[in-house]
């Protein structure tokens, strides 16, 4: 029998770790996870269904997904010379990308920015420096960024445009500064671009160490975990070798395939929460008890002026509405909400609840 606790065989890194946790949104109005709110149309979901008879799930899928790579570099605009490497969401494609690394690599991001860059790369022991984005207007830090970049020679750098959760999109220029000026690889995740204007996957051939990373959860299919990287095909043929065979089952590379193929819905389902967001923000703005931030994705970061984030967070969801509270993040996000941007009607909601919340 063991002599000493078997949590004692893991890390110290691991132990010390909380694990991402997601909260529980049964019986609520789920506004927390940037989700697309709109199903599929009766008569899209009929056609989806009859090409799912044709999948083989008695058969291991492609490993290689190549109808599905065909389909994403078409309705992504990724050039010929660019590999792609498909990943079970985004997060598996920061695991591989961080897993590849040298043990002693560092790996830079802003912050606040999305937290699986830090939660991954600590997991494995290396390490991460996040530079602090400028105070209220979250753009990046420009002094500061290149001197953590100059001093520590990270391996990697993340850049997410727009950033989650602040959904501002950083300078162009500024992003491309920072790919001039790494050592190491730089990787553009580009998770929100239905929602945006901007992309560099424009770029990818003129850098070496650009790579841009997608997914296809905010678009609408969040439920299918599909991401992919797409970059120097130098630098994924290394990473390819790290990605587990199968990784994209059969089921998500034939309705992915379907979906982009017959896409015209889901971008119709995308201008709407574009049009939507510019309401919400309006409506957010005119409050006066709350600062709304614009944003370039499909939710609005807000913070709250005179009473604490914390009780708004709990008034609303005792209102039945779920949001995302980041406050207890402390920094930059002290007194800050996201909300992510629903239906009309989960909308109007949620303000009629935080108009409630924010009575004295």
């Amino acid at each position: 029998m063991p002599t000493q606790p078997l949590t004692n065989l893991f890390r110290p890194e691991v132990l010390a770790m909380s694990a991402y946790h997601v909260a529980d949104a049964a019986n609520y109005i789920k506004l927390d996870a940037m989700e697309n709110p709109y199903t599929w149309p009766e008569d899209i979901q009929q056609q989806w269904l009859q090409s799912l008879k044709s999948c083989s799930i008695n058969r291991y899928p492609d490993p290689e997904a190549k109808t599905l790579a065909s389909a994403l570099r078409a309705s992504n605009g990724i050039p010929e010379s660019s590999a792609i490497l498909l990943g079970n969401g985004s997060d598996e494609i920061i695991q591989i990308l961080l897993m590849s690394l040298h043990p002693d690599a560092c790996v830079l991001a802003p912050e606040p920015g999305f937290v699986m860059y830090k939660q991954v790369a600590r997991s494995l022991g290396l390490r991460y420096r996040g530079v602090p984005l400028l105070d209220d207007s979250f753009d990046l830090d420009m002094p500061a960024m290149l001197a953590a970049t100059d001093e520590l020679q990270p391996a990697l750098t993340f850049l997410a445009y727009p950033n989650n959760p602040t959904g501002n999109l950083f300078d162009a220029q500024a992003i491309q500064a920072i790919v001039d000026a790494s050592p190491g690889l730089v990787v553009v995740d580009e998770a929100y671009a239905p929602f945006a204007d901007a992309s560099f996957i424009g770029e990818l051939e003129k850098h070496d160490n650009l790579l841009v990373m997608r997914t296809v959860s905010k678009l609408g299919l969040a439920g299918l975990r599909l991401g992919f990287l797409a970059g120097n095909p130098a630098l994924l043929e290394q990473l390819n070798k790290i990605r587990l065979p199968y990784n994209i089952n059969s089921l998500t590379q034939a309705t992915a395939t379907f979906a982009l193929n017959n896409g015209e819905f889901l971008l119709q389902q995308t201008r709407e929460i574009r049009q939507q967001r510019s309401l919400v923000l309006a409506a957010l703005q005119a409050l006066g008890a709350v600062k709304a931030y614009p944003s370039a994705a499909n939710f609005i970061l807000f913070k709250t002026i005179g009473i604490s984030a914390n009780e708004v967070f709990a008034s609303l969801k005792q209102q039945g509405v779920l949001i995302k509270n980041l406050s207890p993040q402390g920094g930059l996000l002290e007194n800050c909400l996201r909300v992510t941007i629903g239906k009309p009607e989960e909308n109007q909601a949620f303000l009629n609840a935080l108009r409630t919340a924010l009575k004295p």
